[in-house]
């Protein structure tokens, strides 16, 4: 939570991946929080409800229907948000997947090139056209979805997911250390298993699945909003001097 009451009121958040999961669940925080929303998302049905639920809240929303993977729909993205808004102070880059699950030999170009240019160039878009607005004011927050499996290297199933998430562990930092002096603060979050459609569609077996809770010492799934629960303290007036980090997110698992 912030330190100054309705710190976040009249402010104004882009997040991507924002019809359903964790996107979702950051967006009706901020909402809570009186700030205006900018959900973006491929998915229409998932960004109508979004928005419902943020305009239910009583803040604005912005609904935009967009591809993280096209350079041009990103960058009309954050210009239609500084036109509907006046300017942009955070950013949260949810939309990300593993696309399919993959034994390493079976990794083919195809699978590495979808899935770095959903989860690289998606948030590398959205970094570079939302920054040049966020240095005139001399103020912003950028957080980036990675996940524990940079970490683990995803064996067996996803590696091209696990380098694809170092890469925005990475890129995160080399921002946020650029970018220190003028204001921009920028993280990342690295979460274990989360109860949100991110299974189902990359494929995950129903054994996997259940490797993944036994990992878990608390013995569940994290849920989406603690997730945005979060996001919400990382763009806050409470963590001035957090930079360049990844915060791990795991129920005291994810590690094997």
């Amino acid at each position: 939570m912030p330190k100054t009451s309705d710190y976040f009121h009249g402010k104004t958040i882009i997040i991507t991946g924002a019809a359903s999961g964790i996107g979702r669940a950051t967006a009706q925080i901020f909402a809570r929080e009186g700030a205006n929303v900018v959900c973006a998302d491929i998915n229409e049905a998932g960004l109508r409800d979004t928005s419902a639920a943020v305009n239910a809240a009583g803040s604005q929303a912005l609904a935009l229907k967009t591809d993280v993977t096209s350079r041009a729909q990103v960058a009309d993205m954050v210009q239609r948000a500084i036109d509907a808004f006046g300017s942009v102070q955070f950013l949260f880059n949810s939309a990300g997947a593993a696309i399919r699950r993959a034994k390493f030999l079976e990794i083919d170009d195809a699978l590495m090139q979808k899935t770095f240019d959903l989860n690289v160039n998606g948030t590398f878009y959205a970094m570079q056209a939302v920054l040049p607005h966020m240095l005139k004011s001399g103020l912003g927050v950028i957080v980036n979805m990675a996940s524990m499996a940079h970490r683990r290297g995803g064996p067996g199933s996803s590696v091209h997911y696990a380098a694809a998430k170092g890469a925005v562990v990475s890129m995160t930092m080399g921002v946020a250390r650029e970018y220190a002096a003028a204001g921009i603060r920028a993280l990342s979050i690295s979460p274990g298993p989360i109860e949100t459609p991110f299974q189902a569609a990359a494929q995950s077996s129903p054994e996997l699945v259940q490797r993944f809770l036994e990992d878990i010492p608390m013995k569940r799934f994290g849920r989406p909003e603690e997730i945005g629960e979060l996001v919400l303290f990382m763009c806050s007036d409470a963590c001035p001097f957090m930079t360049a980090d990844t915060v791990y997110v795991n129920g005291g698992g994810g590690w094997r």
